[in-house]
């Protein structure tokens, strides 16, 4: 079952406002993204409706907005964006004892030296 969160002075439905026009799109741009109705966001936005957990998700996951931030105000707008292979280099770097960490260190310095040095070159 989903739950309704309470508008109060509707702080939630301004930040979904915040979080759309900097996003760069307008309300039927929205709805399209997240699957409801443009009248449904301006709803929303005006705090004729109630925000229930469903919409944070869709918005949170279609647009990459923190969900903390959408609920209560605290962080940033957005979510860092995903970067797979970061994301599995740090997973695999983390496995690695002190030593071999130290040994990778090293072996991006020199890479990141030799890259520097061909762009320079161009």
């Amino acid at each position: 079952m989903e739950s309704s969160l309470p508008t109060k002075d509707g702080a939630v439905n301004k930040r979904i406002g915040e979080a759309r026009k900097a996003l760069g799109m307008r309300q039927d741009e929205f709805a399209d993204v997240i699957k409801v109705s443009r009248s449904y966001i301006g709803a929303l936005e005006t705090s004729q409706r109630e925000i229930n957990d469903r919409i944070i998700e869709l918005i949170c996951i279609n647009c990459g907005v923190n969900e903390k931030w959408l609920r209560e105000g605290t962080g940033k707008m957005f979510k860092e964006k995903q970067n797979p292979r970061r994301d599995r280099v740090m997973r695999n770097f983390d496995k690695l004892d002190d030593s071999l960490q130290e040994y990778v260190i090293k072996q991006l310095d020199i890479l990141l030296e030799a890259q520097d040095k061909i762009i320079t070159k161009k």
